[in-house]
């Protein structure tokens, strides 16, 4: 063969291995997995290396092949950085890439509930963010943390307004507890300050009075009618006497039927055995609770007796004698559907 043939022919062997090789790059890097129907998410933790970091974009149905991630990952300065990232329908692994070295990561929707416990809501940020349940049911216990923020253990409730929230997920306890602080703020306007004002209560009286009122009930047409009654008697200083402060006292939430022997549990939440609202309340109030305390009915009831129809809303009475004849009907129904 002669000198010019084999130019040629390496040439072409140039040519091929070029094509081969932007062939195989581009597959790395710009195909995308077609059959993907909705956004995957990878969550980045403090611990995790690039092979890690691998290793869970191959976990979930990625947008192409992973040594693209590696070849890039080995030809850039590649910096783990913890979050929560998107991997979306029609990217491919050089848009994965850019994501996570960039460090742009996919808000979550918080959806901070109304739950009885503040173990209950560690429990629930526990599973959507990053710090697990543990952490943050210490620092909800912990009395200086609380402080810090302007609460007791007893009143931190008061802080939280259910409702949706979009944040990181690697967010931290202060940030965290910051945005809890503004969006609490701004929830406290100056009309709803004003209300609590004209009612005699403090924002966190409000927010107490309110988490006794979505226990009573769930009907929230009704609740500025038991707001209004619980509100009667603490203007008369009468005692609340609400049923679900016996239960939180208790810390036990199924009980169906409360029996005097309940009524004689030593505990400050207990408003048979004391006066006034409890320390802080034993719920998150929902929105609904809150403003239903606020725009409560002006009316003259000072009793109120479940429907013995278990529609969930009640009779409410402006004498004991009245309330007595309401409250046997509903005894008598319980005692018909065997109800301990």
């Amino acid at each position: 063969m002669d000198r010019k043939k084999r130019l040629k022919a390496a040439g072409l062997l140039l040519a091929a291995a070029g094509i081969i090789v932007l062939g195989t790059t581009w597959f790395l890097l710009f195909k995308h997995a077609p059959c993907m129907e909705g956004p995957e998410y990878v969550y980045i933790d403090t611990d995790d290396t690039t092979d890690s970091v691998c290793a869970k974009i191959r976990a979930v149905p990625h947008p192409g092949a992973i040594g693209g991630f590696r070849l890039l990952a080995s030809l850039t300065t590649y910096n783990v950085k913890i979050g929560r990232y998107a991997i979306l329908p029609g990217d491919n692994m050089l848009n994965v890439f850019r994501k996570l070295q960039r460090g742009h990561q996919e808000a979550v929707n918080l959806a901070l509930p109304s739950v009885r416990t503040m173990d209950r809501l560690a429990a629930v940020l526990g599973r959507k963010l990053m710090a697990d349940s543990a952490t943050w049911a210490h620092a909800f216990a912990d009395t200086e943390f609380c402080r810090t923020y302007g609460y007791e253990p007893e009143t931190l409730p008061c802080l939280f307004v259910p409702n949706t929230y979009q944040m990181y997920w690697d967010v931290n306890l202060p940030d965290f507890m910051k945005r809890m602080q503004k969006e609490h703020d701004s929830f406290w306007n100056e009309s709803r300050r004003q209300k609590a004002e004209a009612a005699g209560l403090t924002p966190n009286e409000v927010m107490t009075l309110a988490s006794i009122v979505d226990e009573e009930t769930a009907n929230n047409s009704e609740k500025p009618m038991v707001a209004g009654m619980y509100i009667n008697r603490l203007r008369t200083d009468m005692p609340l006497q609400a049923d679900p402060t016996v239960k939180f006292a208790l810390k036990d939430f199924s009980l169906r039927r409360i029996y005097h022997k309940h009524l004689l549990t030593p505990s400050p939440y207990n408003t048979y055995v004391q006066s006034g609202l409890p320390p802080g309340p034993i719920r998150i109030p929902s929105i609904a609770g809150i403003d239903a305390v606020l725009n409560h009915v002006k009316h003259d009831y000072i009793y109120m007796c479940a429907k013995e129809d278990f529609s969930g809303t009640h009779n409410f009475a402006r004498t004991y004698a009245e309330h007595l004849a309401n409250a046997a009907r509903y005894s008598a129904a319980l005692n018909r559907r065997g109800v301990k």
